[in-house]
């Protein structure tokens, strides 16, 4: 019986620990195929670009909250998430340049400021001018897509206006939700939003690698 029992346990042993090596593996970095494909310098730009992307949309949200609630911090969120977009800017400059890099920041500065006034029509309940800066916000959003598609061709007009509409509605629907003291629709806007900007920022990375293989070796 004793020697029965030591056999059932060397065997879930050994089962647990076949289970267990995948993982492992993974979380080594050592799946097959992946280190082949990502040199350090690709995870070092896409990393990068998530962190950028991911701020953006931390500081959005916390502009949403502080202009809404008129807290006494406003301005100084607000400067905050215009240096972000700075860095954005500054992210690209080392594959377009410095005035490539720049119009990028000024595109998104304005991005942001044309979101503070929609930001401002919603809570107002202005509706005039809510339909006057969302068009605007929208036309910018035209704007930066021109411009990133003009500048790598692995990035389509159609596929930057699609990410950069669906940022514009899931911010709103932030707003919204907080105007309506919805708290839990705001929190999966929220969510939604950081989840879709990862994706774009990945999307951006994807481009600038496939244009400039040689700085990825």
């Amino acid at each position: 019986m004793k020697r029965r029992f030591l056999l059932f346990t060397l065997l879930v042993t050994m089962v647990v620990s076949t289970a267990w090596m995948p993982t492992q593996a993974h979380a080594a970095g050592k799946e097959p195929g992946i280190a082949a494909c990502w040199s350090p310098s690709k995870v070092k730009l896409q990393n990068d670009l998530r962190k950028l992307w991911m701020d953006h949309v931390l500081w959005t949200r916390s502009y949403i909250v502080s202009a809404l609630a008129g807290l006494e911090d406003q301005k100084d969120v607000l400067a905050r998430l215009l240096q972000n977009q700075q860095d954005i800017g500054n992210a690209i400059k080392p594959f377009y340049g410095e005035a490539a890099g720049n119009k990028l920041a000024d595109l998104l500065r304005e991005h942001i400021l044309l979101a503070g006034s929609v930001i401002d029509a919603a809570k107002s309940g202005n509706q005039a001018d809510l339909a006057k800066y969302n068009k605007e916000w929208h036309r910018n959003a035209d704007d930066i897509s021109k411009f990133l598609s003009g500048a790598n061709p692995n990035w389509s007009m159609k596929s930057q206006q699609d990410m950069l509409y669906t940022h514009l509605q899931l911010v709103t629907d932030q707003v919204v939700a907080r105007l309506k003291k919805d708290w839990k629709a705001d929190i999966l806007a929220y969510d939604k939003n950081e989840d879709h900007m990862i994706m774009y920022a990945d999307m951006l990375a994807d481009g600038i690698i496939k244009q400039f293989p040689d700085k990825f070796k």
